[in-house]
């Protein structure tokens, strides 16, 4: 099958270098019209790259030109349109993020994960709700977040959080530095969850959350579940799927 492409990069001197070169080798046919969107450039660029052509129905194929690139190929300009063709699809869904702050309710979509994070010296205090159930009264931390299976090897990871199988029906929701209680070490939750954080001593202790890349700053509370409206899917070369990756994260040092 012969594939149209688009491709995007990052500002990074070494992916605008590669798109000039791939698109002497390959036609851009725009990206009303391409088949597939090739993204150069890091992690941090593809979840911009999947923020942007959400509703587009085009799938996304990555190539590092970043520093870790776990959501990304290996970067080569030649055989593309047979590793396209061969290539292994990953459906992901974003978290919808509700927030309130300043009286005001904001939205935002996360593929990786929607953080909380304290703004001062102070920690922070999160009333922890699921299913419109308390489930902590009062949990004293740095942050705590909620991150989708494919974001589960980012900063969930980091803050000791557990791996997700691409394709479990779950989400982490991992505390970041609990200090209160000192032992929990998270949740892991339904799909279908709905969870709630309401921002204790919010004036003096304050919060911002953040999706993905998306920063909404002195937040009183923030609602969380995943949008299954909103489907994406990734391209992987064949051997490398997203889910081979995320098992094989879980038996190296």
């Amino acid at each position: 099958m012969a594939r149209t492409i688009h491709f995007e990069a990052s500002n990074a001197p070494e992916a605008q270098a590669a798109l000039k070169a791939v698109r002497e080798r390959y036609n851009d046919i725009g990206p009303e019209s391409a088949d597939v969107v090739v993204a150069l450039g890091g992690d941090g660029f593809m979840l911009q790259t999947l923020h942007a052509f959400i509703g587009k129905q085009k799938p996304i194929y990555g190539m590092n030109l970043g520093s870790i690139g776990f959501l990304m190929n290996e970067y080569r300009a030649e055989g593309l349109i047979e590793r396209l063709d061969a290539a292994e699809e990953a459906q992901i869904h974003p978290l919808r993020m509700t927030a309130t702050a300043h009286g005001k309710t904001i939205e935002a979509l996360a593929f990786n994960e929607v953080s909380l994070l304290r703004q001062t010296r102070q920690a922070a205090k999160l009333r922890v709700i699921v299913d419109e159930k308390v489930r902590i009264p009062e949990l004293i931390c740095d942050g705590a977040m909620i991150c989708t299976p494919a974001g589960s090897t980012a900063y969930n990871l980091s803050a000791h959080g557990p791996i997700l199988p691409i394709d479990a029906a779950l989400l982490a929701l991992t505390p970041i530095s609990a200090f209160r209680p000192r032992r929990w070490r998270g949740a892991l939750l339904s799909h279908r969850a709905r969870a709630r954080f309401e921002i204790l001593e919010a004036e003096k202790r304050p919060v911002s959350a953040v999706a993905d890349d998306y920063e909404v700053r002195d937040v009183t509370s923030v609602d969380i579940a995943e949008d299954r409206s909103i489907a994406m899917t990734m391209l992987f070369d064949a051997g490398h799927s997203l889910d081979e990756r995320i098992l094989a994260e879980q038996f190296v040092d």
